[in-house]
């Protein structure tokens, strides 16, 4: 049931992502879909150790109904961003 269920939603905009903004690189994650906002909360902590792992500052964390066009946006704006965006393979 999940296999059907999952995809519709997403399509819809209605499935749970996990949001993560940074501000060390300056980028916005998204990681999903999910079904419920709880399903959200338990794989929150292991994108969020990945992140701190690779040195990633300012984390912000949200859980909301959406649909992203892109997994991984870089503000290409910043020496640092641009210095992380090297380190961490894209993911979209």
């Amino acid at each position: 049931m999940k296999d059907f269920l999952l995809p519709a939603l997403n399509w819809l905009g209605l499935a749970y992502w996990v949001e993560i903004e940074t501000t060390l690189p300056r980028c916005t994650y998204y990681f999903g879909p999910f079904l419920s906002p709880a399903e959200a909360e338990m794989a929150e902590l292991g994108y969020l150790e990945d992140l701190k792992g690779e040195g990633a500052q300012g984390i912000q964390v949200r859980i909301k109904r959406c649909k992203p066009e892109k997994l991984t946006i870089f503000d290409e704006t910043t020496e640092d961003s641009l210095f992380f965006k090297r380190m961490i393979p894209a993911s979209s």
